[in-house]
């Protein structure tokens, strides 16, 4: 079964509001008084990459449809301090039940966007592009690779159902690179699937292995170094897509790129990340 973004996003959001609110906001049913009405703003307190802006709007509207939401800022866009991004204006109660909800998927997924951006930004001018992995929050790579495109990132597969990824383990499992390839073109055959093949390689033996049997899309060099990964891209001379993985830090990042890659999977994209620091708080009106 193919994953729905918006159906999952919207799991992703009722599971989050019934681990927070479960039967009742009992602080805001015990202060508020009922039916009273109140206006907050999201309010930027870092320069970064905003997103989650969508994501908050479906938990207004999934706590209370009658809340509405004046978008000042969308998503993608930069930001910095004193931004007002949205105001909110509702039942009060419904407010405050959504505000930590909202904040808690907007700072991590505008952090994480924040740090695409810069990793976009060292790559300016080059072919290379900079892709997510799975390195994600268990129940939230939906999100959290939408926050990965919105920093102008490229996202790698959803998961492990959408592409074939012959990593090391699997090559030491199957008894070699050439027994792994030829056992997945066997299975895509049998099952009729009609799946994009990645191969990960360790050593320029094993690429020119690769290269001598086909049958990939692309190849992947994992932690090979900026000698090897040069000498790589020469020996594919363009014949599959070729991406860099494995110990590429923001500061080794151009140099990979200019070696010729197209792509450069950077898992501290998702998993290494600061939250953007925002608040929402009650404004007036």
């Amino acid at each position: 079964m193919k994953i729905n973004p918006a159906l999952l996003t919207d799991e992703i959001i009722d599971l989050a509001i019934r681990e927070d609110v479960g039967e009742g906001d009992h602080t805001s049913l015990a202060c508020i008084p009922r039916g009273a009405t109140g206006r907050m703003r999201l309010l930027v307190k870092q320069v970064g990459v905003i997103a989650g802006v969508e994501v908050a709007e479906r938990i207004f509207r999934k706590l209370d449809g009658s809340v509405a939401v004046e978008r000042l800022i969308a998503d993608g866009a930069r930001v910095k301090p004193g931004d007002v991004v949205f105001y909110v204006t509702g039942n009060a109660a419904s407010l405050l039940q959504a505000e930590r909800l909202v904040l808690n998927f907007m700072q991590r997924l505008s952090g994480i966007a924040t740090q695409t951006a810069i990793y976009a930004a060292a790559l300016d001018g080059l072919k290379a592009k900079v892709i997510d992995t799975r390195k994600t929050t268990p129940g939230m790579r939906v999100l959290e690779k939408m926050a990965v495109a919105l920093g102008g990132g490229s996202n790698h597969r959803m998961g492990l159902h959408d592409m074939i990824l012959i990593k090391d383990n699997h090559v030491d499992f199957s008894g070699g690179v050439e027994q792994a390839i030829k056992n997945v073109h066997a299975y895509l055959t049998k099952t009729g699937l009609a799946l994009p093949v990645e191969v990960e390689v360790r050593s320029l033996a094993d690429v020119e292995k690769v290269l001598a049997l086909g049958g990939v899309d692309r190849i992947m060099l994992d932690n090979f170094s900026l000698q090897n990964t040069k000498a790589a891209v020469a020996l594919i001379c363009g014949r599959y897509e070729v991406e860099a993985s494995g110990g590429i830090t923001l500061a080794t990042l151009r140099q990979y790129a200019e070696c010729g890659v197209d792509y450069i999977s950077v898992g501290a994209l998702t998993h290494q990340i600061k939250s953007l620091d925002l608040s929402l708080k009650a404004a007036e009106r």
